[in-house]
């Protein structure tokens, strides 16, 4: 949250005035008498990669008129909201997020909010003062918004202020997902962690802070409620980690405290609760060395359309010595540059900054060069120089490039695209017609790039399709046509296996063997595996149920196993049957090789009958543990070779042998002579 704060001295006519932006501190101190002039101290919002300047903070001060290149600035009276949108995330049904929205008033005359109303399902105002409300010339007013979903789903809406504003009302768009209740996080993920950055702040400063799972926050995510024991010390009511992630970051503001003292923050999910202290200092001052430390010692606008001003740029003085920083002047050259934003002279205690607004309105084509020369007190550098450049364009930008944020759609929904331009829009914009060649995407008629602008957005519409198509969309601008080519691709269920082939390698007789195979759902729609059958000898499988049904990107894990009764190699396979596009089969081969537990066999080898008028069809080999009469018969069915390997047996034991013929009619021979092997 940004604050300014205004607290006059009792019984004297001189007073402070204290302004925080994030880690930005200022302040300034007038002197007595009735003349004023505006001390402007910009700041810059930061939305997704973009950083972009919103204006100025105007602080009354006692000294000189602000400058304009040379002239006097006036008020214009402009509300102006910290941020054009505020995304609530993923929160559970049932429970509730807020943000938080500042409205600024960057005149020098007051601002009357007479209304501020909030649409959408689920969206609601929280604390809100009574109606209507007075914002004094560069003051702020705080906005509370509240996302409670009540059903699974996307929500959106706006925050709509109402005001006489010279510069227009804010809309500020409001969005959130609510997600299913149970389904935030997986068995087991606890609150695990709460952290900042320091564990001492001094004066008006922020503070980066952490909240930590033990695991990672399942679909819709998890939402921690954040509290703070300190009023000198704020926090958001809650911070929700995304799905998939273990952390969420967050910021904790501290405000100037009078003497040293301690805060506590509290996180809190379900049952557990965490704390983190914080030590707050007052601000401290002492004597040393003023310096003077620059945002940046260039500013390049590039081309700008003759007659169109430019966006201002922003040049931070910072005071970055261990004593005050006195500004006397700040002077530019060169044709087309003005700077607005402060008047001087200005002092600045350490680490406080002020911002000065370079603007250029180029009035002739072509290239330009100039400086803000910039005096102060520094012993050294006491006199420092910006320089500035930028280029007159006669023609204004033509139409360069459409674009949108994704190349192919799956199911309906809204693709955020861009028009560009080469240069600047001219005075009064440029209107770009925009057209779909496909039914099933619609586009606004028209777009139109602002004045001194060199884009514009807008959404592209996917409304639900049956084939898989592609949709050419087009711009035009002044003869110049551009197009983006979207991809509507139908929904298809995939499947891919972890690997198609297993090898069990060697594996001792009767000790069963395992093997994982992980099963992903990778097409777009949902999968449903609804049978898995294993074949050959040995193999079975586990692990899943079947049918079984995998959302995009979810996983199972199918455990194989082989466990040989018989010595020597097994094949067999798994056959998988889905619904996956193009596939509805899939197999996996299974191999494997069955030894012995113990590593020894015995090999037995016999001469077939050399004659006899009933021929044998098959041999039967029976074994007797030695010493025993009893014999065993080794084989399940009558063996034709006259050779047979018996794997069975066990260590430090003798066997005897002894084979009888079979003939056709399954009558059997007197047994041959035996033989005795000794296992070792």
């Amino acid at each position: 949250m940004h604050s300014i704060y205004f607290a006059p001295r009792a019984g004297s006519a001189r007073s402070t005035v204290r302004a925080s932006f994030g880690k930005s501190q200022f302040q300034f101190k007038p002197g007595s008498g009735s003349g004023g002039s505006i001390l402007r101290i910009h700041r810059a919002w930061r939305i997704g990669a973009l950083a972009v300047v919103s204006c100025c903070v105007a602080v009354v001060l006692s000294g000189c008129g602000s400058i304009e290149g040379g002239g006097t600035a006036a008020g214009t009276g402009a509300l102006v909201a910290s941020s054009n949108a505020l995304s609530f995330g993923t929160v559970t049904v049932g429970q509730r997020a807020s943000a938080m929205v500042s409205l600024k008033n960057e005149s020098t005359n007051p601002v009357q909010i007479s209304q501020i109303s909030v649409s959408g399902q689920s969206f609601a105002l929280m604390g809100q003062s009574t109606l209507p409300l007075t914002i004094a010339a560069a003051g702020t007013y705080s906005v509370s918004v509240q996302f409670q979903p009540t059903v699974a789903g996307a929500a959106a809406g706006n925050l709509t202020v109402t005001s006489n504003s010279a510069s227009g009302n804010p809309i500020i768009t409001l969005s959130g997902t609510g997600a299913a209740a149970g389904s935030s996080s997986p068995p087991g993920a606890t609150l695990s962690a709460l952290s900042c950055s320091s564990a001492n702040v001094t004066g008006t400063d922020s503070d980066s802070c952490v909240v930590t799972l033990s695991a990672p926050a399942g679909n819709g995510g998890v939402t921690v409620t954040l509290a703070s024991n300190d009023a000198a010390l704020t926090v958001p009511t809650s911070v929700t980690i995304a799905a998939n992630t273990s952390t969420a970051a967050f910021t904790a503001y501290a405000t100037t405290v009078s003497a040293a003292q301690s805060a506590t923050i509290t996180a809190t999910l379900g049952t557990t609760s965490l704390t983190y202290d914080l030590q707050l200092e007052p601000e401290q001052s002492s004597g040393g060395t003023p310096a003077l430390s620059l945002s940046a010692e260039s500013v390049d606008f590039g081309d700008i359309t003759v007659n169109t001003t430019a966006t201002p740029q922003v040049i931070t003085l910072t005071s970055s010595g261990t004593a005050a920083l006195t500004i006397t002047a700040a002077a530019v050259t060169g044709s087309g540059f003005s700077v607005s934003g402060a008047g001087f002279p200005v002092t600045l205690n350490p680490g406080q900054a002020v911002g000065l607004q370079v603007k250029f309105d180029p009035t002739t084509a072509g290239a330009v060069t100039g400086s803000l020369t910039i005096t102060t007190n520094a012993p050294v550098n006491g006199t420092a120089t910006i320089s500035l450049s930028g280029t007159g364009d006669a023609t204004a930008g033509v139409l360069s490039a459409l674009s949108c944020t994704n190349a192919t759609m799956t199911a309906a929904g809204t693709d955020a695209c861009t028009v560009s331009l080469t240069a600047a829009a001219p005075t009064g914009g440029l209107v770009v017609t925009l057209a779909s060649s496909s039914a099933s995407v619609t586009l606004p008629a028209t777009v139109t790039v602002a004045a001194g602008a060199n884009s514009a957005g807008f959404s592209a519409t996917v409304a639900a399709f049956g084939t898989t198509q592609t949709a050419t969309l087009s711009a035009t601008a002044r003869g110049t046509t551009k197009t983006f080519a979207l991809q509507l691709s139908v929904a298809a269920a995939g499947l891919t296996i972890g690997s198609t082939s297993v090898s069990f390698g060697d594996v001792d007789l009767n000790t069963p063997a395992t093997q994982t195979v992980t099963l992903t759902s990778s097409g777009t729609a949902a999968l449903t595996i609804s049978s898995g059958t294993p074949m050959g000898t040995g193999f079975t499988m586990s692990g899943v149920t079947f049918p079984v049904t995998l959302n995009s990107g979810q996983t199972a894990t199918l455990d194989l196993q082989f466990d040989p009764t018989t010595s020597g190699a097994a094949t067999g396979s798994v056959t998988l049957t889905s619904n996956a596009t193009g596939a509805a089969t899939a197999t996996i081969a299974l191999s494997g090789t069955g030894v012995s537990a113990t590593g020894y066999e015995v090999q037995l080898t016999w001469d077939a009958p050399s004659s006899t008028t009933d021929p044998a069809v098959g041999y039967n080999i029976y074994r007797a543990v030695n010493g025993s009469a009893s014999y065993t018969l080794l084989n399940s069915s009558v063996n034709a070779p006259t050779t047979y390997t018996d794997t069975t047996v066990q260590d430090s034991t003798s066997y005897t042998y002894e084979v009888t013929s079979v003939d056709a009619s399954g009558v059997q021979s007197a047994p041959s002579n035996t033989y005795t092997a000794a296992i070792p």
